[in-house]
């Protein structure tokens, strides 16, 4: 049995991604899932994921992340056009096509200029819905991975990671809680004292990585990655220049914990650090960045049927790819290269 940790990244509809990755790896009979770290839509893949494998095992894991996509996907929302979608030859074409749309663009426009305390619980974030009915008993216990979730401290600007019974709803609303949108989600800090304001966890990390260095833990890090790390074409339209300039925000704290664990690699192999002094992670990664350059905010903000199927599918090919190519290397050696990657 090979055990390992998922690290998953937030990016509203596009988590559907991870949960075909999920859906793929909870098949493998020969994998243990012993930590899992998300932030926003990745919170929401480890919640459920954690409670399905509570009364359900392996197959009830995959049935609660069905049920938690298709209740996204059930979210009606003034911007999601199904019409558009189903009539999408592909995800690019989509992509291009909601941009342009009215609605979306009146959505923008309302993002861009309006506080969400002007409008108030008028529009609430769909995720409160959907959280009322999870099993937070199961999510919350000490049994199965152990389950951590990031948001930012708006008064500090540092990031607070839930777990264990600090898991609520209202901590999986903070982690996915974009400013723009909607009003900040406030939660007791028992550390300060006091009552603090947190908005999308992704600002200060996308997700944390750290909570999985836990000595009983494995060294094993399989990051599920949404945001596309590299565009090779620069950014020339508004709409390109903000789409990347998110993909950039919210892959930076990701990167600066990467850069951490290959600096401490390199201690490691020179004996600069003894062995056994610090914890050697291994770095593995899940992505389709083909499919994410063809894809945008406004993707994200869509929670449609069609295209959360077609990341779901997406996401279970990029399994098996990783698990064709990799398996062996779990429990090894790293698949990815740190050392390239920041040279």
């Amino acid at each position: 049995m090979i055990r390992l940790n998922l690290a998953l990244q937030g990016g509203g509809a596009h988590g559907a991604f991870t949960w075909g990755v999920l859906d793929r790896l909870l098949q493998d009979d020969g994998l243990e899932i012993a930590g899992i770290s998300g932030t926003s839509a990745g919170a929401l893949n480890g919640a459920a994921l954690k409670a399905g494998l509570a009364t359900g095992g392996r197959e009830g894991a995959r049935a609660n992340l069905r049920w938690v996509w298709e209740q996204v996907g059930a979210v009606t929302t003034p911007w999601a056009q199904d019409w558009l979608a189903a009539a999408a030859p592909s995800a690019g074409w989509l992509a291009a096509m909601t941009s342009v749309s009215p609605a979306f663009m009146a959505f923008d426009v309302m993002a861009r200029t309006t506080s969400p305390y002007v409008y108030g619980s008028v529009f609430r974030n769909p995720l409160e819905r959907i959280l009322r009915d999870m099993r937070f008993e199961e999510i919350c216990a000490d049994s199965g991975p152990a389950l951590y979730i990031g948001a930012t401290n708006v008064r500090t600007g540092k990031i607070r990671v839930f777990s264990g019974q600090q898991i609520t709803p209202e901590a999986i609303m903070a982690s996915a809680c974009l400013p723009t949108l909607f009003e900040a989600i406030e939660i007791e800090d028992p550390d300060t004292g006091r009552t603090e304001a947190y908005w999308d966890g992704g600002y200060t990390g996308n997700p944390p990585l750290f909570p999985l260095y836990r000595n009983d833990l494995p060294n094993d890090v399989v990051i599920v990655n949404i945001n596309p790390l590299v565009r090779d074409e620069v950014p020339k339209s508004a709409e390109a220049i903000t789409n990347r300039i998110n993909e950039i925000g919210f892959n930076t704290s990701l990167l600066g914990e990467l850069r951490s664990i290959h600096f401490v690699q390199r201690l490691l192999e020179t004996g600069a650090i003894q062995s056994g002094t610090m914890k050697a992670v291994r770095i593995h990664l899940i992505e389709d960045d083909a499919l994410m350059n063809e894809l945008n905010v406004a993707t994200k903000t869509i929670p449609n049927p069609v295209i959360l199927a077609r990341l779901k599918e997406a996401g279970e090919q990029a399994a098996e790819r990783f698990l064709q190519d990799h398996r062996a290397d779990l429990g090894t050696r790293s698949s990815v290269d740190l050392k390239a990657m920041f040279s």
